[in-house]
């Protein structure tokens, strides 16, 4: 295999930050597409687009329905798939279920869905990652501040950053139930964590982020530079981010669920290689090594 030079060094022995060298609009001036010009270069400048409305109420029931039956079946939950919250064992998130279930996998092939990221990315994408993330109440833990695409470079082998993620609400997404927040701006800056990747480590960050994630003095620069946004929203709404943003959420210790679907598209153009700091690649339920375009 042809090495590929490594644009986005990390998981080294200091943290290092790197400009951004790609692109974050892949499509060229003027190209068709759902998004309009404003729009676009919204998400240039910020690296992220709220949608108020993506999916209809309607929509959003089915989608919740199939939710429900999926995090109450058995047989999910004990798919290695199903990631389960430590304290107090719920279903936290289930991956692939573009795979599991058809029902997600009419969203994924939506052109309200798959035609923005087109458009954001400039090429035919692919699913890289999807999964149902499930914030019950009382307790639910958060995802601690981290740029995915830290991760998906260097335990995937994603060269580039040419992926751009959806989270689209199933439950109403509040300020005070963990709700994503984002540094707009940061995507310009790749943030090399500190620290070699552990052996299986995706068994662990899944549940609780640990190997590449910022330190509190790199963050706080970060935040003190680029301010943080908070998204809410009623269920149908969507958010689209770029993959190398800064974002996290917090615990959900109110007794509203938050339930988000979350879908990860990557540009056939920008497929996986040998990861850049980790032994092996994570499972391809977690960083598809299947790059047929999304049709």
């Amino acid at each position: 295999m042809t090495a590929v030079t490594d644009l986005y060094p990390t998981r080294g022995a200091v943290e290092v930050a790197t400009p951004r060298v790609d692109p974050v609009v892949w499509s060229a001036p003027g190209a068709p597409g759902p998004l309009q010009p404003s729009e676009l270069s919204d998400f240039d400048r910020d690296g992220f687009l709220a949608i108020d409305e993506l999916i209809t109420p309607d929509e959003v029931a089915e989608y919740r329905t199939e939710l429900d039956r999926m995090i109450a079946d058995p047989d999910v939950r004990a798919d290695e798939r199903s990631i389960i919250e430590p304290t107090s064992q719920d279903v936290r998130s289930v991956f692939e279920v573009h795979r599991i279930s058809e029902v997600f996998a009419k969203l994924v092939r939506d052109p309200r869905v798959v035609g923005r990221a087109r458009h954001i990315l400039g090429s035919d994408v692919y699913v890289h990652q999807s999964r149902i993330n499930v914030k019950p109440g009382f307790g639910a833990s958060g995802f601690y501040w981290h740029s995915d695409f830290e991760t998906w470079h260097a335990e995937d082998g994603l060269p580039n950053m040419r992926t751009v993620s959806v989270s689209v609400a199933l439950t109403e997404n509040f300020a005070h139930n963990g709700s994503l927040m984002i540094m707009p701006g940061s995507h310009r800056t790749f943030l090399g964590c500190a620290g070699a990747t552990p052996k299986d480590n995706y068994k662990k960050s899944l549940q609780m982020q640990d190997a590449g994630t910022p330190s509190d003095e790199a963050l706080s620069g970060f935040a003190d530079k680029h301010g943080i946004r908070q998204f809410t929203g009623k269920p149908g709404s969507a958010v689209w981010f770029d993959c190398n943003c800064m974002h996290g959420s917090g615990d959900n210790i109110t007794p509203f669920s938050r339930s988000n679907v979350f879908i990860v598209f990557n540009s056939v153009e920008n497929t996986a290689v040998e990861p850049f700091a980790a032994p092996v690649p994570r499972p391809d339920f977690i960083g598809a090594r299947d790059f047929t375009p999304v049709r």
